[in-house]
């Protein structure tokens, strides 16, 4: 990470992968690892951007408690939709996500007052970071890369405790056997939403980071179209490996701008490269590289 903005084509381009490899990862969480298909991570990623964006341009709070509150606001909302969708299996909690997203997209667009409605909120400039009195110059692109890295990075670390945990043998023990680990004393349901909870503080990280990136939130970012790219961005990765979702993220980034240049009909291009990867590259870019890797 520390060279892949030299790398790039242009640092917000870095930046980009870097949120969108997080967003992923949180999702790669409940999908990869637990085994279940939701099209309402949008919300959990639109809530922490709007509730980052809310406390810096309503509140004027500080960066830090913003970011927090960004996290906390993807717990809530993830609890929130957990509770009503975790009992449902299969096409149903893909079918229940997408539609408590949707409300969650509706409310957000009604409330004009806090989130601006149909054109963003607006106005969340943060300038300088400071950090134990060293003023970071957040406007430069670098510097941005560097901060948001860090986030990004720490966020890794605590997901691969987590696998690394009883907890996490005990996620993947529900995704490959849900009545053995059932028989086995743990409880199934518990599991699925404490795993959906933590997907949606890594999902709100993200967007926090991203309202702090972009200085605004659109509201497109809770639209149902964010829950469809995070999914390619998993599939494209490898999900269920670690590093799969930066991987996907990178793919589908990199594909979407330089083919964009090309052509205005890039997402023709991009789903032919999709379906292809899908076909020849099932375990995805990354899943791939690992299982040739082995012996």
């Amino acid at each position: 990470m520390l060279v892949f903005p030299l790398v790039m084509p242009f640092t917000a381009l870095a930046v980009n992968i870097l949120i969108y490899g997080l967003f992923a990862l949180g999702f790669n969480l409940v999908y990869g690892y637990l085994g279940l298909l939701s099209f309402g991570h949008a919300a959990l990623f639109g809530t922490g951007a709007y509730f980052c964006g809310i406390a810096i341009a309503h509140f004027g709070l500080p960066w830090f408690v913003a970011i927090a509150l960004g996290v906390l606001g993807g717990l809530l909302m993830a609890a929130l939709i957990g509770v009503l969708a975790i009992r449902t299996r299969g096409i149903y909690f893909a079918m229940v996500t997408m539609a408590l997203s949707q409300c969650v997209y509706y409310l957000f667009y009604q409330a004009v007052d806090w989130t601006g409605g149909e054109n963003g909120l607006r106005g969340i400039n943060v300038r300088v970071i400071d950090i134990f009195g060293l003023k970071l110059d957040f406007i430069h692109p670098l510097t941005r890369y560097y901060v948001i890295a860090a986030f990004v990075i720490a966020a890794f670390f605590v997901l691969s405790r987590i696998l690394a945990s009883p907890f996490g043998a005990v996620i993947e023990a529900v995704r490959e056997n849900e009545t053995r680990a059932r028989a086995s004393g743990y409880d199934v349901t518990a599991t699925r939403l404490i795993t959906f909870v933590l997907s949606g503080g890594f999902c709100g990280l993200a967007g926090a980071l991203q309202a702090l990136h972009l200085s605004i939130v659109p509201i497109e970012i809770l639209h149902y179209d964010t829950s469809g790219v995070v999914v390619m961005v998993a599939l494209l990765g490898g999900m269920g490996t670690f590093f799969g979702p930066m991987v996907g993220a990178a793919a589908f980034l990199l594909l979407e701008n330089l083919v964009s240049l090309w052509t205005v009909h890039w997402q023709l291009i991009v789903g032919a490269v999709f379906m292809v990867c899908v076909l020849f590259f099932p375990a995805g870019i990354w899943g791939t590289i690992i299982s040739r890797g082995k012996p």
